[in-house]
């Protein structure tokens, strides 16, 4: 095949470079841009979980690697290719501690977290301040502070909070033993009048006051004076 130019002059054209052309153009068409994969994550209080968002890959075309501060996926697609994730995670993690799982929607890998601390960002810098850990519930012996989100954030050590009680209330019953004999030990050795004071004192005060000295409260009803803080009243009968 031939064509004229302007000139007259006939030019022969390749039909064979004209048919490699046009295949090389249809091929350029159909070529599309690789997809783009989305990962996502989510954390509890011991644990930190990354989702990427492949469906139906196979367990054996699934490689993960993992260092403390470090996570490499390689995933191989059904197209031929490699999708890779590279990431510099934000906090230590426990590498034995940590699972994969490939499901039909995405794979999931679980990473254990080696702090109690509650993650703003999964990578790069990410100061934030320490939660203390857990303590065995065996050895248990404070209250203990919980980390967020649980909905209590202190929960009460009931059995020490009942034993420190008991300990108190034993203190002071033996305060009170111990004050109750001195004050017989007193009326038992005391003359008339003492012992007069003392009853008395005791009887008009409501056992609010306790005197041995008769010239003081002999001549005059002896006040009731409760404990600071506390009030006084009668009882109907």
């Amino acid at each position: 095949m031939a064509s004229t130019s302007g000139t007259g002059e006939t030019i022969p054209v390749d039909e064979g470079n004209q048919q490699q052309a046009a295949e090389q153009d249809s091929t350029k068409t159909t070529i599309s841009a690789p997809r783009k994969y989305r990962h996502d994550w989510y954390q509890a209080d011991s644990s930190v979980t990354l989702c990427i968002l492949i469906k139906r890959a196979k367990p054996d075309d699934v490689h993960v690697d993992l260092t403390s501060k470090t996570l490499s996926a390689t995933v191989k697609l059904p197209s031929g290719s490699d999708y890779s994730l590279e990431l510099d995670l934000a906090h230590p993690i426990i590498p034995e501690k940590s699972s994969t799982k490939v499901l039909g929607s995405k794979i999931e890998i679980k990473l254990q977290k080696e702090e109690g601390l509650w993650w703003n960002k999964l990578e790069g810098e990410d100061p934030v301040p320490k939660v203390a850990k857990l303590p065995d519930s065996a050895t248990e012996s404070e209250d203990t502070i919980h980390k967020y989100p649980t909905s209590s954030h202190v929960t009460r050590n009931w059995d020490k909070i009942a034993h420190d009680f008991e300990k108190q209330e034993e203190e002071e019953n033996k305060g009170e033993q111990a004050l109750n004999s001195l004050f017989q030990k007193i009326y038992a050795s005391g003359d008339e009048e003492t012992k007069k004071a003392m009853n008395k004192s005791f009887m008009e005060s409501a056992g609010t006051v306790l005197s041995t000295n008769w010239k003081d409260i002999g001549s005059k009803k002896t006040e009731i004076k409760p404990p600071d803080g506390m009030e006084h009243k009668k009882w109907d009968s």
